[in-house]
């Protein structure tokens, strides 16, 4: 093992440590994405990892490379002890706002866990019947939370690539839906598309 390999296992081991101060039961970590783009879903993930094997590379997902972001979320998903994806849909922000959408794919992502405690990034008020820590800067301070962190950006950006086969004049595979020079150029050239969020493009474009 190399110098740079040590470095991310002890990244990794510190981070771990800072979950289990907080209970030695199973640990669920939360995260979401997608809070600022004009367009697409904003996703949540919740997983739990095992205290072994210890992935290293485990990160802030913005901290991460997108190559090594999908590497490292298949070796996620390959050793947690449970992954789950929650969605809200664009028309769901839309109705609710964006804090209550965000809130409703967390809502949806723990259907199914089994944990003695979550810990999310920074939300808080959450409808959900588990114990919750909310941790600012989470994704960059908890193994949990940064896992979940991968795996949400992993899989929304996974479904933006989709969607600009369906819809390519607004460039969604590079720009995953946020407000690029060019993802606003396209947006008042042909309007938006069936995924853009109504309440978010207001500024740049008349709705359609």
């Amino acid at each position: 093992m190399n110098k740079r390999e040590q470095a991310w296992l002890a990244q990794s081991k510190a981070m771990q440590e800072f979950d289990l101060q907080f209970s030695q039961g199973v640990i669920a970590g939360m995260d979401e994405v997608g809070r600022g783009p004009l367009a697409g879903d904003v996703v949540a993930a919740v997983v739990v990892m095992p205290k072994e094997p210890l992935l290293p590379r485990i990160n802030d997902s913005k901290k991460i490379s997108e190559k090594a972001r999908i590497d490292i979320a298949l070796q996620i998903m390959e050793t947690a002890l449970f992954v789950k994806i929650g969605k809200a849909s664009p028309a769901e922000i839309d109705k609710y706002n964006i804090l209550g959408a965000t809130k409703l794919a967390m809502e949806r992502a723990v259907v199914g866990l089994k944990a003695d405690l979550i810990l999310v990034d920074a939300l808080q008020g959450l409808n959900i019947d588990f114990a919750i820590k909310s941790i600012i800067k989470g994704d960059a301070k908890s193994y949990n939370i940064a896992a979940a962190s991968i795996v949400a950006k992993v899989m929304r950006d996974g479904d933006m690539i989709v969607a600009a086969e369906q819809y390519p004049m607004y460039d969604f595979a590079n720009n995953k839906g946020y407000g690029t020079k060019n993802h606003i150029a396209a947006l008042k050239e042909y309007g938006p598309c069936p995924i853009h969020r109504r309440s978010f493009i207001g500024n740049f474009v008349n709705n359609k």
